[in-house]
């Protein structure tokens, strides 16, 4: 299995990043107020967390402006490889039994999952 550690954020700095992917590119200051608003954060942990995340190489802080250097979707699929990975065994088809016993989805969701799933195995042969 991959290593997928680098992409992995705990749930306050990924809330904090989807805070830059909303709004970016936008000034620190203004991330502050967002930070503040949405997480109930003091100034002092958002250029904390900020920092941590730039040394990461997740976000970067140039003159001010934060932006993104990586997506939203690498990091969505890097959690959910873990996840499938730690509590599945990296089965895909345990995942979406346990997932489809707790979790009814409507045919829309049904026929968009099979899309998915014909766009890959095309992908693959």
């Amino acid at each position: 299995m991959p290593n997928h550690e680098p992409l992995r954020l705990a749930e306050g700095e990924y809330r904090f990043a989807c805070l830059v992917w909303d709004h970016e590119p936008l000034p620190s200051g203004q991330l502050v107020t967002l930070a503040a608003d949405a997480l109930g954060w003091k100034k002092s942990t958002t250029y904390t967390v900020l920092k941590k995340l730039c040394e990461r190489g997740v976000l970067q802080n140039a003159d001010g402006q934060v932006t993104s250097l990586i997506k939203n979707e690498d990091v969505q699929q890097a959690e959910s490889a873990a996840v499938v990975d730690k509590t599945f065994g990296g089965s895909l088809p345990r995942f979406v039994a346990a997932f489809l016993n707790t979790q009814p989805i409507s045919d829309a969701e049904a026929a968009e999952i099979r899309a998915l799933l014909d766009a890959a195995h095309r992908e693959e042969g």
